[in-house]
């Protein structure tokens, strides 16, 4: 709304112009009241939603693509045939004999049952960090694939 101003009482013919011209020195000025009325600010709020729907709508009107299926004219591709039904004995043939047993170390070979206690800690010490990371990002994915980003305990 643009509120009315009481005239000074020396103006000159261009003060005194219609609202719809403009002089020739000085832009046009909107100046706002300070106080609205509900019905005013309703219908801002109502042209503001409509403008913004029109502009919502045609905006996903340019960005939809149309659908990659078949027309009802095209008929649907033709079935293939099943695959076989599953056989358990279709298979390899188990062993016949028990798995193999443990194998000595050749001579001069690394064996780790003869590790000394210090050396399994140390092997132990160098190991522990990279498998600790391993274990630890893996819950958390486990963690984020059902949702629950925290740790409960």
């Amino acid at each position: 709304p643009v509120a009315t101003q009481a005239v000074p009482a020396d103006t000159t013919p261009d003060a005194l112009a219609p609202a719809g011209t403009a002089s020739a020195d000085l832009p046009p000025v909107q100046r706002f009241s300070f106080r609205r009325s509900h019905r005013a600010a309703r219908t801002t709020a109502a042209a503001l939603a409509s403008v913004t729907a029109a502009t919502v709508a045609d905006n996903l009107s340019r960005l939809h693509t149309p659908s990659s299926r078949p027309g009802p004219d095209e008929p649907p591709p033709p079935y293939s045939d099943p695959p076989p039904p599953y056989e358990a004995g279709a298979g390899s043939p188990p062993p016949d004999g028990p798995p193999p047993a443990y194998t000595a170390v050749p001579e001069g070979g690394f064996d780790p049952r003869e590790l000394t206690d210090f050396q399994l800690d140390e092997l132990v010490h160098r190991i522990i960090g990279r498998v600790t990371r391993l274990v630890r990002t893996e819950l958390r994915m486990d963690r984020e694939r059902i949702g629950r980003l925290r740790d409960p305990r």
